[in-house]
């Protein structure tokens, strides 16, 4: 039995075991409702406001722009859906990338079918990033709200995201930025540096619980909730807080954003040697941006094979990876990142691997010895 190697961590990160320990109490002596007025449920109260507090310090905010969800893809829905409906009076034109992700993408898609908006999709060049100067050019007098990724989860490019948001600023435009792969692999020094008026952030990203994240909505914005039932995060979001879940949020992002978990230092080298070996391999290429990128993050595209018959002879090997491809029904999907880079014919071959704080120069060279063979069998369809 082959050991394994995990080289997905974009997708999720294994929970830190100091984390866990900080989640642990809030399962068991700690039970109350936060929104009971009883002792149990004020002892509950105080220890979610300390949590907001200690989740704000971090970020450089203030607690009341706070605003704790189940994760990135609720934030990012709370925070198109919420703010195109309150400014839906001023305009209806929108904005985001080709290559965001479906959290993002399905949103506007639904607001461009069901409630009347117009939406403009920048293109990326080849190596998946936008241009600012393309953002200007697509600016219209009814523009109110640009939502443009941090950092993107397929293929790793960073984009321009302060620029942007400098830019909308001065026109006046709300911004938003899905952060969910930015945060705990890229420093910062406050949430102000990325010039944005809403950003979501994800706990399972970093070594935290899955189903816990949060919104940061800079005041005095606030946008319509998307969930009815209760006053719950100061009418923003209904819904019994997860104590345990924010409490591991926020000691993970206490101990994994500054410095980033993932050290660049350490992940460049690693990620470097495997696109220059994998690269070398007929009919594999390399897609992203060779210095504008995570550190963690390397994907390619195979002439002549799937996606899910290289992420298959991967995993039969011991090698979790991914693909942009969605497997559903029987069929698969083209990823739409690739597709955005002008790669059509080959998007449903991407092969993603990012890696992590536990990764080895083993393990890369494990993964370089193996894929060859990994391709020549996908290709050949065995």
């Amino acid at each position: 039995m082959p050991r394994t190697v995990y080289f997905d961590y974009n997708a999720t990160t294994p929970l830190d075991p100091a984390v866990r320990d900080a989640m642990l109490p809030f399962l068991g002596e700690i039970w109350g409702n936060p929104s009971s007025v009883h002792q149990v449920g004020r002892h509950a109260r105080a220890l979610l406001d300390e949590a907001r507090e200690r989740a704000a310090k971090i970020l450089g905010a203030k607690p009341g722009e706070i605003v704790f969800t189940s994760g990135g893809t609720e934030s990012n829905n709370l925070a198109i859906f919420g703010t195109a409906r309150l400014l839906k009076p001023k305009g209806r034109h929108l904005i985001t990338s080709a290559i965001e992700h479906h959290a993002v993408l399905h949103c506007f898609d639904y607001l461009a079918k069901k409630e009347g908006f117009e939406v403009t999709r920048l293109p990326v060049n080849s190596e998946g990033r936008i241009s600012v100067d393309d953002l200007k050019k697509a600016l219209r007098p009814d523009t109110i709200f640009v939502s443009l990724m941090a950092a993107n989860n397929e293929i790793g490019t960073i984009q321009p995201v302060a620029e942007a948001g400098a830019i909308c600023r001065d026109h006046g435009i709300v911004f938003h930025t899905d952060a969910a792969q930015w945060f705990g692999k890229l420093p910062f020094e406050t949430i102000g540096r990325l010039n944005a008026d809403l950003v979501s952030v994800c706990a399972h990203k970093f070594h935290g619980p899955k189903g816990a994240g949060l919104l940061y909505l800079k005041s005095p914005l606030h946008p319509d909730p998307i969930a009815f039932g209760g006053g719950h995060e100061s009418e923003r979001r209904a819904g019994t807080e997860n104590l345990a879940g924010i409490m591991g949020l926020v000691e993970a992002m206490e101990r994994f954003l500054f410095p980033p978990v993932f050290k660049p230092e350490f992940l460049l080298p690693l990620t470097r040697r495997m696109i220059e070996r994998l690269s070398k391999i007929e009919g594999v290429e390399f897609v992203g941006s060779s210095e504008a990128r995570l550190a963690n993050t390397a994907s390619f595209v195979v002439k002549g094979a799937e996606g899910i018959a290289l992420l298959g002879g991967l995993d039969l090997e011991g090698i979790c990876a991914s693909s942009g491809s969605a497997c559903s029904a029987g069929s698969l999907e083209p990823s739409h990142v690739i597709v955005a880079l002008g790669k059509r014919a080959s998007a449903h071959s991407l092969v993603r691997f990012s890696l992590g704080r536990d990764s080895t120069l083993e393990d890369v060279d494990l993964v370089c010895r193996i894929f060859p063979e990994v391709v020549l069998r996908a290709q050949l369809g065995q």
